[in-house]
């Protein structure tokens, strides 16, 4: 059997298991493609079923967390973490709490993180969680209840040497804390590595909040560098308006770059005078508020409905920094 046959094959296979999962499926296809040379190199990864084994979760958790919102009406979310490989070491990937939360995406999330992790050259697997909450508008109080409703399913299944999750798409500092604090009372044990992304008062790492969106910066700019270019005095996009877009923006404008354009899930910013960080994060990470508000305080500012249109301004360098599929063909 050839590499492109027994990929295709195991596609096949992935295929029928999760006929309803489009985003797992781009995902594992992605990947899967790009190992033919490797399959057909070595034939005897063919023979011990190694692509039917990474492609299937080692498992899938599934759970209600009820909770009682300010109003005391009683709500039920879904929380979802799948503990995909373990194979160099304890599940490791983010918790998302996000409206578009389902297993499709928490499963491609988790398939990625098994790669991610496995390019730091540390013992880490990969795996992902979350739930269908979504934390906008709700207050300190509900998002707390949540946070410990969750926690009260989730404790059970992690632990620094098992399985360590982290914030994602609408898990920060204060998520991050409150679920922490339920781990502690649970299980009556101060384990400091079973969550990343604490504050530093209580076990956090330094950079730890800066570091993705650093990252991508100093990605960019090493491929620049490929190209001639540096990313002094390029006209740049990013898009979203969480901890990964703004720590981007910081270290772009500190390379010299002029960022013009953010977004968040409602709509996009054009700041043709560049960026105001600080007003970004006043808005977003103090107030908590659409990035609307934006438009609303910086004369300069325009703001538009919908954020699909943020790919329409005119830069030399864009960056995602939003959610996945962001960008399709036409953009």
């Amino acid at each position: 059997m050839t590499g492109k046959e027994y990929v295709l094959s195991v596609l096949e296979q992935v295929e029928k298991r999760n006929s309803n999962e489009k985003e797992f499926l781009d995902a594992v296809k992605e990947v899967a493609l790009s190992l033919v040379p490797v399959f057909d190199k070595h034939p005897e990864y063919i023979r011990e079923g190694l692509l039917e084994r990474i492609v299937e979760p080692e498992r899938q958790i599934m759970f209600r967390v009820p909770w009682v919102d300010d109003a005391g009406n009683v709500q039920v979310n879904r929380g979802y973490r799948i503990q995909f490989n373990s194979a160099i070491g304890p599940y490791k990937g983010g918790l998302r709490f996000h409206k578009s939360v389902n297993a499709s995406i928490i499963k491609f999330l988790g398939f990625e993180q098994i790669f991610k992790n496995s390019l730091t050259g540390l013992p880490i697997g990969g795996g992902k969680g979350g739930s269908d909450f979504d934390p906008k508008g709700k207050s300190d109080n509900e998002i707390m209840k949540f946070c410990q409703s969750f926690m009260t399913e989730l404790y059970r299944y992690i632990g620094p040497n098992l399985d360590v999750p982290a914030g994602d798409i609408g898990v920060g500092a204060r998520e991050i804390g409150y679920l922490f604090g339920q781990y502690k009372r649970l299980r009556n044990a101060n384990d400091q590595g079973v969550l990343t992304g604490k504050g530093l008062t209580y076990g956090g790492s330094l950079a730890r909040t800066q570091a993705t969106g650093f990252g991508i910066i100093y990605f960019v700019e090493e491929m620049l560098k490929e190209a001639g270019k540096t990313i002094n005095g390029q006209t740049v996009v990013i898009s979203g308006a969480g901890n990964v877009a703004i720590y981007a923006v910081k270290k772009a404008q500190e390379l010299g770059a002029k960022v013009v354009a953010m977004c968040d899930s409602s709509g996009y910013i054009f700041d043709e005078d560049g960026i105001d960080l600080p007003l970004v994060q006043q808005i977003k990470e103090i107030e908590r508020k659409r990035i609307k508000e934006y438009a609303v305080r910086k004369p300069s500012a325009k703001y538009f409905e919908g954020n699909k249109g943020i790919w329409t301004v005119k830069a030399d360098v864009v960056i995602p920094c939003a959610t996945q599929n962001e960008i399709d063909l036409n953009d």
